[in-house]
């Protein structure tokens, strides 16, 4: 019976995956390594690609003034909490975040929280393998209410800051894989990304090694240290280029030193990113003569769920296109949930995106080692571009219905205009609509 058993299982998964290559798919991932984030309505992910700096205590408003347009910098890495946060934070504040982003820099908050055992350093605050995954929770926990202290919205990824540690321990490899691991599921269960700042012979190279790990949650973007002054995000020693490939890496690729922009001298270090970073609200006003109606979705077929009045003020989240209004198609989520038309709204344009407000997406890990992307939302329509590698973020805007793979017929759109069916994405469910993504209109 057991080998009449094990012959049963073994025809049924050659079948199912004979099905599956027939249309280029490979089965999904169980929930972790990929686990799903639970986006609450007014949240976006926000990217970045570019040149940033990080300070031991942020820098004044007025030094990032003077730095804009005369650096070569326009993201600035903000150390927003932790037990083991070296540096006193007088410029810190929620006014601080609303001047900075918008004077135009993205922000990359990190977290110095509990450090492992076996640190290369004099961290205070440590965690062992008997305890790391507690400790990865509380810390992920402190995270979010600090960052909601600061007003960086749900879609932001925040990044635990694990310092280089001695990994010819065992105990302190698997310590700091579980305190990753809790850290990325904590996050992702309050709305967040999950990122690390890792360094490039020991964080790393462990967090790589279990890439594919069914054991531990994998992080949504790294962040390296190597300082070797090569801004390159390719070519790592540690960590092949198809790992966190997809607007999921940054490198700290030159240490502490002294710079003077529009003289002003800032120690810092260096680093390229193209990655997720911190999502904040811009502020607008209404610009129409009556009240603007808020509604549930990005068209006048949604109901109206709120009226602002004329020059009321409006905390804008991201964009999307939706019902043409007039000159344009785009409609603004603000930080509730709802939608307003971009016609009535006193952004720069009137006729298409805003370049300083991020487009509204919901990112999901990739669960297949595959994923074929398509022209369309079908099997049917012809691929397009590279496939994506398993765990690259799948930045879909909104999703439609289309032919059925597996438990759904929901597929996604993404940023660049490929679809991909929901079913090899982690989110909310693979068998119907994940909110708050909007429908395709």
């Amino acid at each position: 019976m057991a080998t009449e058993r094990t012959i049963v299982r073994a025809l049924a998964a050659f079948t199912g995956s004979l099905a599956l290559l027939l249309v280029g798919l490979v089965t999904p991932a169980s929930a972790e390594p990929e686990t799903p984030v639970a986006y609450p309505s007014g949240s976006t992910a926000t990217r970045a690609n570019r040149l940033g700096f990080d300070a031991c205590t942020a820098p004044s408003l007025t030094a990032l003034k003077a730095w804009k347009g005369t650096s070569p910098y326009t993201a600035v890495n903000v150390y927003f909490g932790g037990r083991n946060r070296a540096c006193a934070q007088p410029n810190l504040s929620k006014s601080w975040v609303r001047g900075a982003t918008k004077a135009g820099w993205k922000l990359l908050p990190t977290y110095v929280g509990y450090q492992p055992y076996c640190i290369l350093g004099g961290k205070h605050y440590h965690f062992r393998a008997s305890n790391a995954t507690s400790r990865g929770t509380s810390d992920a926990t402190d995270a979010v209410a600090r960052a909601k202290a600061l007003s960086l919205r749900p879609g932001s990824a925040l990044y635990a800051d694990i310092e280089h540690y001695d990994r010819s321990k065992s105990s302190c490899r698997t310590a700091v894989r579980r305190y990753v691991s809790a850290w990325t599921k904590t996050l992702h269960a309050k709305g967040y990304l999950a990122g690390v700042y890792v360094h490039q012979n020991s964080g790393l190279r462990d967090l790589s090694d279990v890439y594919n790990s069914t054991k531990v949650a994998r992080p949504d973007a790294v962040w390296m240290a190597r300082w070797d002054g090569s801004e390159s995000l390719t070519g790592w020693p540690t960590a092949p280029n198809w790992q966190w490939s997809v607007y999921q890496r940054a490198k700290q690729y030159r240490g502490g030193h002294r710079e003077t922009w529009g003289g002003v001298t800032i120690n810092i270090d260096s680093d390229r990113i193209k990655a997720p970073v911190a999502t904040v609200t811009r502020t607008y006003k209404v610009t129409s003569t009556v009240s603007l109606n808020a509604r549930k979705g990005p068209s006048t077929s949604y109901p109206v769920v709120r009226k602002y009045a004329p020059g009321a003020s409006l905390r804008v989240v991201c964009q999307s296109r939706g019902k043409k209004i007039g000159s344009t198609r785009v409609w603004d989520r603000l930080s509730n949930g709802a939608w307003v038309t971009d016609r009535y709204v006193s952004t720069p344009s009137r006729t298409g995106f805003t370049r300083a407000v991020p487009r509204c997406t919901y990112p999901g890990q990739v669960t297949a080692s595959a994923l074929n992307t398509r022209t369309g939302p079908g099997t049917s329509y012809p691929t397009t571009g590279s496939p994506l590698p398993r765990g690259s973020l799948a930045l879909v805007i909104c999703q439609k219905k289309g032919s059925n793979v597996r438990t759904t017929s929901v597929w996604n759109k993404l940023r660049d205009g490929r679809w991909v069916s929901d079913y090899y994405v982690s989110n909310r469910s693979n068998t119907t609509w994940s909110r708050p993504v909007p429908r395709c209109r």
